[in-house]
């Protein structure tokens, strides 16, 4: 079985979310830097994909760029 875990530290995606996630800071964190870029102009897609990354980091469903999960 492949491990599928990024080697992105779960708890700072999770931080950069909390206080710079409507920046899209994390998403450049775990190298989604084409949507980090619209995060960044857009408020976070005026706040929901912002709310949307955060749950999705909290239940470990949040991938990096190769696709691999962000978990703890």
């Amino acid at each position: 079985m492949a491990n599928n875990s990024s080697d992105k530290n779960w708890v700072v995606a999770l931080l950069l979310c909390i206080f710079l996630g409507y920046l899209g800071i994390h998403r450049f964190y775990v190298g989604k830097v084409g949507t980090g870029v619209l995060m960044l102009l857009t408020g976070g897609v005026f706040g929901i994909l912002w709310i949307i990354d955060l749950i999705m980091i909290l239940v470990g469903s949040f991938t990096d760029k190769a696709g691999n999960f962000v978990k703890a």
